[in-house]
């Protein structure tokens, strides 16, 4: 990683030593172990050219990333976080190592992190291929091409990657903020997760959702809410479930091509997931395939549609886990929508002050649908007892 970069607890002495704060974070006492490092702010000035603006490559609810280059060439994501830590610089390294070792084949990787003063930078391995949102969802300029196996490659890598947090990692994590902007795609369109963790080193209030008055949500645009499960949304209930209904909206993306957020279809101007439970009341779900892809297998396609539908119902606890998910994308778990609850839907009534919103709820569609007899199959779900039932198959 370049000369200059030493461990935490060891290593020669920096500009950084001299300052009584970073001395401290390197201290045993810190906890922190071998699997982060710490860089000098100068360092990672030179890597961006002072964190010059032709660097930034994104900006998120943490803060602005900016590409780099050390000095042996090797290239990184830096995000400068914008917000004040709510830990002390020994809390926040110990934080910072526990989140290094979460490692996962599509989870961005931290490699290390600056303390300096009031400065809180992260050092990620670089994505050559920017984010999904770019990839997929951005000017058609920018955009990349991806044909259904990339894209299928894409939303099974990212549904591993998200099981893996929820089930495997220690500790357990909730990513709270699954969306195309943080899964970034590497030279090979391998998707990883990022912003994983972040959540726990900064104040509650410091999160993609501005505030909450009185119950009532309010949020500073409606495109914030595509992503965003009712119940998070609307209450604060923030579990397992809440990502994984990201993840449905994410898959319609994916499927699409079409941002949640941004764009709306039909006479009563329906957001994507109602649009699809729509199509798929009517019988034509493959409507909603991107029309940019010419070629896909119509059964895959359908498969991944209606596992998007069953992460997105209403009530959160109808929505498989990520495991399940896993396995009904690799065709290891029949599919059955026909006891699924339409998804919470939230909206926004426009309110006097320009672009601020009161959120609702809309749950308007039927409580049931039947599918296509030649869709049908044999996962269903439990309304009474909120269970998620699911017969396992053969790979084919």
């Amino acid at each position: 990683m370049g000369g200059s970069v030493c461990c935490l607890g060891g290593g020669s002495k920096s500009k950084q030593h001299q300052n009584g704060q970073a001395g401290a974070a390197r201290s045993p006492r810190s906890g922190a172990g071998n699997n982060v490092r710490v860089f000098s702010l100068n360092e990672l000035k030179t890597a961006t050219r002072n964190f010059h603006m032709l660097n930034c490559i994104g900006r998120g609810g943490f803060g602005a990333v900016y590409k780099g280059n050390l000095k042996d060439g090797t290239q990184i994501a830096i995000k400068k976080l914008s917000a004040e830590s709510k830990q002390g610089i020994s809390e926040f390294l110990t934080e910072i190592n526990v989140i290094s070792n979460v490692r996962h084949p599509n989870l961005i990787k931290l490699l290390g992190c600056c303390v300096e003063g009031n400065n809180r930078l992260l050092v990620y391995e670089y994505a050559e291929n920017n984010s999904l949102a770019n990839a997929l969802l951005g000017p058609k300029n920018k955009c990349i091409p991806l044909d259904w196996q990339k894209r299928a490659a894409i939303c099974v890598g990212t549904a591993s990657g998200l099981a893996f947090l929820h089930e495997e990692a220690q500790p357990r994590i909730v990513h709270r903020d699954i969306k195309a902007s943080n899964i970034l795609l590497d030279k090979k369109l391998l998707p990883k997760i990022g912003d994983f963790g972040l959540a726990k080193l900064f104040p509650d209030t410091i999160t993609h959702i501005s505030t909450r008055v009185a119950g009532t949500m309010l949020v500073p645009h409606w495109t914030l809410l595509g992503y965003l499960a009712p119940e998070y949304a609307l209450l604060g209930q923030l579990t397992k479930k809440a990502d994984i209904y990201s993840f449905g909206v994410l898959l319609l993306e994916v499927i699409s091509g079409q941002s949640s957020s941004m764009s709306t279809w039909g006479p009563d101007m329906q957001v994507l997931v109602e649009w699809t439970w729509k199509l798929l009341e009517e019988g034509r779900l493959l409507e909603i395939v991107d029309p940019d892809l010419e070629k896909y297998p119509e059964e895959q396609t359908l498969r991944f549609i209606k596992v998007a539908l069953l992460c997105t119902q209403a009530t959160s606890q109808q929505r498989p886990s990520m495991k399940q998910v896993v396995n009904m994308l690799n065709n290891q778990t029949e599919i059955n929508l026909q006891n699924a609850i339409p998804p919470g839907v939230l909206k926004e009534r426009r309110q006097r002050t320009p672009g601020f919103g009161r959120l609702t709820l809309d749950t308007s569609s039927s409580q049931s649908t039947k599918c296509n007899p030649a869709e049908s199959c044999s996962t269903q779900t439990n309304m009474n007892s909120g269970q998620f039932s699911t017969t396992e198959v053969s790979p084919r």
